[in-house]
């Protein structure tokens, strides 16, 4: 059964004055499903985030949210569906936790009453009747996503949502995407630390100079960026092995990997109970990244 695509950008392009922002992207977010969203600074990242948000319009193109053309007439209506977790996060420093995040719900129109258990949730009730301004960096970015979370929205936008987050704070807010992926919430993820997103994002997409130029999953990528994967082997006493297979150490070996060959090299390497090791090394997402990015027809 296909999933409902809450998000359907159709050949959107954006272009401010002179300088084209979005070039004929096609994006569709299904229920159910995390997004990471990376690029260099001004691929068009934050461009996209903001057309989904209503904040600027298409120059190019259509938007569909939940099966309507986005328009004035209904913005409001279906923004309220939306969370957004800024890159910068603005709080007014004389508020306290609580009181900033019956602001922001009184404003998107929610009840107050869950307010408390969001602020657990994301691991800061004990400050809820803190002053903001007391607060520490991370602090601030747990309750900025509290604030994204009001109203259990159908889809949530994070632009570099673990800014200033220790690791324990950075598990905490993957085990609530892992939740709400769950229970069918979109999330797009906007970050430049790539590795964070390897085993939470169910696609990647790449943007460069406005362009899309990738969308899959991390396997997907793979096989676009043409890098192989390195197999490493070592046997348990004197072994040879074809000339494509290096020696690396003492009755070690290593070969490139390219597309289907995995079947075939580990083949070559005979009865596996003579090893004493396999090591399978598939390239990083911030190594198919900066391959991609190494492109001139972009």
């Amino acid at each position: 059964m296909s999933k409902e695509a809450y998000i359907v950008l159709k050949n959107i392009s954006k272009t401010f004055k002179q300088m084209q922002a979005l070039k004929e992207v096609d994006l569709s977010l299904y229920a159910g499903e995390c997004v990471g969203l990376v690029g260099h600074n001004g691929a068009g990242k934050s461009t996209l985030i903001k057309l989904i948000l209503g904040l600027i319009q298409p120059t190019e193109g259509s938007i569909q949210l939940f099966n309507q053309d986005f328009s004035l007439k209904n913005a409001s209506e279906l923004r309220r569906q939306i969370g957004y977790l800024p890159e910068t996060v603005a709080l007014h420093g004389a508020l306290t936790g609580e009181e900033t995040l019956n602001f922001y719900a009184r404003l998107k129109g929610v009840p107050l009453e869950d307010n408390l258990s969001l602020l657990a949730r994301v691991g800061i009730a004990q400050a809820a009747n803190r002053r903001v301004g007391t607060y520490s960096k991370g602090m601030r970015q747990r309750l900025a996503l509290a604030q994204a979370l009001l109203g259990e929205p159908k889809v949530l936008l994070f632009d570099e949502p673990t800014t200033g987050l220790d690791p324990a704070s950075r598990q905490m807010f993957y085990d609530i995407v892992g939740e709400l992926k769950a229970k069918g919430t979109t999330i797009l993820l906007s970050t430049h630390a790539l590795a964070e997103l390897e085993g939470y994002a169910d696609r990647i997409v790449v943007m460069k100079n406005g362009v899309k130029l990738a969308d899959g999953t991390l396997k997907t990528l793979q096989s676009q960026s043409g890098l192989p994967e390195r197999i490493e082997v070592k046997f348990k006493s004197a072994t040879n092995l074809p000339s494509h297979w290096e020696k690396i150490g003492e009755n070690a070996y290593s070969t490139q990997s390219l597309g289907d060959q995995k079947i075939t090299l580990l083949k070559e390497l005979g009865d596996l109970d003579l090893l004493a090791s396999l090591d399978i090394y598939t390239p990083s997402l911030d190594e198919m990244y900066m391959h991609m990015l190494k492109r001139e027809d972009i």
